[in-house]
C-alpha cells in the first residue's frame, strides 16, 4: 500500500460503529415509545439521535409522528419537511405531511403530497381513500368519485370507499345514489353495521321526503343508542314531515332533555306546539330560544302565532324586523301581505308584494299570490 494512502484508524471506525449502533438502539426505543403513546420519552430518543446526525430520516419522521400524535400539526410539518429536504420521496414523511395538511384543513396541499406518495406506491388503498376524501372536502366530485371507484376496482367491498361514495353523493344532493352505497354497506353487515350508516340511510329518506321509509332506520339506530342525537332528530323530522306533530314532539323534547339550550330544537318544538294549536306552550319555547340569542325562526314563529290569534299589527311589526335582517326572504313578504289582506286592505297587500318584486328576484310563490290578488 502506498504511503500516500492514509488508513482510517481502527479507533475512528470503532467510534463510528458505536454511534451507528447507538442511533439504531435509540431509534428502536423511540418508535416503541410511540407505540406505547409515551410521547415525551419518544421525543427524547429522537432528539439524542438528531444531536449525532441532524438529518437522520428515522429521527425526523419520529419527531414528526410524535408532534402529530400531540396534535401539534404545524411542528410536525416542519419535521417532515426537514426529512424530505434530505431524503426526497421518503414515504413515511410524505404520508405524515399529508395527514397534517388534512388535519389543518389544507386539503389541496394534502392532495398534492398524497399524489407524490402514489408515485412510489400507487396501489396503497389507505392513501387512495384519503385522496378521495380530500377531493370530496374540496368539492371536486369528479376526481373524488374516480378515486373511490379505483379503490373498489381493487377491493370491491372496501368500506371506506363505499361510505365515502355515500357521503360524496349526499353532499351533492344525489340522495338516491347515496342511498345505494349506504344500503350496500348494510347488506354486507346487517348486525354490526356502524350506527352512522343507519342514520345516513334515514337522512337520505328524509331528504327524499320518503319519511315512512326513513323511520325504521332511525329507530334501529335508537335501539343501539337511546340518546343518539341524529336518530332523535331524524325521527322528529320524519314525523314532522308526516304532519304527526304530537309524535315529533316526543323526540324534540328528548333532545332538549340532553341539550336544553339548543335553540334550533326549541324553535322546532315551538313550531310543533303551534301546529297543535297549543299557542301558550309554543310561545314559551320560542321565547326560550330568543333568551339564548336572536333566532329568525323563533321570531317568525311568534309572528305566526300573533297572526293566527288575529294580532295582525303585531305580526306585521315582527315580520318587518325580520326583513331588515334578511331582505330577500320571500316568505316574510307573503306573510305580511296576507296579514294586510286579513285586515281587509288588499291594496296594502299588493303594495308590499310589489316591494319584493322591485328587488328583481323572481319567485313563483310571490307571483302566484300577486296574480291572485290582482285578478
Amino acid at each position: 500500500m502506498s504511503e500516500d494512502v492514509k488508513q482510517v484508524p481502527e479507533s475512528v471506525l470503532g467510534e463510528e460503529n458505536q454511534e451507528v449502533s447507538e442511533i439504531s438502539d435509540l431509534s428502536k426505543k423511540g418508535y416503541q415509545f410511540l407505540k406505547e403513546a409515551k410521547i415525551t420519552e419518544a421525543m427524547a430518543c429522537f432528539e439524542k439521535i438528531l444531536i449525532m446526525d441532524e438529518s437522520n430520516n428515522y429521527a425526523l419522521v419520529g419527531m414528526g409522528d410524535a408532534a402529530r400524535k400531540r396534535n401539534s400539526f404545524r411542528d410536525a410539518v416542519e419535521y417532515y419537511r426537514r426529512c424530505l429536504a434530505h431524503h426526497p420521496g421518503n414515504n413515511y414523511a410524505l404520508f405524515g405531511l399529508a395527514d397534517c395538511y388534512k388535519a389543518l384543513n389544507q386539503y389541496h396541499k394534502a392532495i398534492e403530497i398524497w399524489e407524490q406518495y402514489l408515485l412510489h406506491d400507487d396501489k396503497n388503498i389507505t392513501v387512495l381513500t384519503r385522496v378521495a376524501d380530500a377531493y370530496r372536502k374540496v368539492r371536486d366530485f369528479k376526481h373524488s368519485k374516480a378515486v373511490y371507484l379505483r379503490v373498489l376496482d381493487m377491493e370491491d367491498q372496501n368500506p371506506y370507499a363505499i361510505i365515502g361514495l355515500g357521503h360524496l353523493h349526499y353532499d351533492f344532493k344525489e340522495y338516491r345514489d347515496a342511498l345505494f352505497y349506504w344500503e350496500k354497506m348494510l347488506e354486507h353487515n346487517k348486525e354490526g353495521v356502524d350506527i352512522r350508516v343507519l342514520t345516513s340511510i334515514g337522512n337520505c329518506h328524509r331528504k327524499l321526503k320518503t319519511f315512512e321509509s326513513g323511520i325504521p332506520y332511525f329507530e334501529k339506530a335508537l335501539d343501539r343508542d337511546s340518546c343518539n342525537f341524529y336518530a332523535l332528530f331524524g325521527l322528529a323530522d320524519c314525523y314532522r314531515g308526516l304532519n304527526q306533530q304530537y309524535r315529533s314532539l316526543d323526540y324534540w323534547n328528548r333532545i332538549l332533555e340532553q341539550d336544553p339550550r339548543n335553540k334550533v330544537i326549541l324553535t322546532r318544538a315551538g313550531d310543533a306546539y303551534r301546529n297543535l294549536n297549543d299557542y301558550d306552550r309554543s310561545m314559551e319555547y320560542y321565547h326560550q330560544a330568543l333568551n339564548i340569542e336572536f333566532d329568525t325562526y323563533a321570531v317568525l314563529g311568534l309572528a305566526m302565532v300573533a297572526k293566527t290569534q288575529g294580532k295582525h299589527d303585531e305580526a306585521i311589526e315582527s315580520l318587518r324586523r325580520l326583513i331588515q335582517q334578511d331582505p330577500k326572504n320571500y316568505r316574510f313578504y307573503i306573510e305580511i301581505a296576507d296579514c294586510w289582506l286579513k285586515k281587509g286592505d288588499k291594496s296594502k297587500a299588493i303594495e308590499f308584494l310589489g316591494e319584493f318584486q322591485k328587488l328583481g328576484i323572481r319567485n313563483t310563490n310571490v307571483t302566484e299570490f300577486m296574480d291572485k290578488l290582482c285578478s
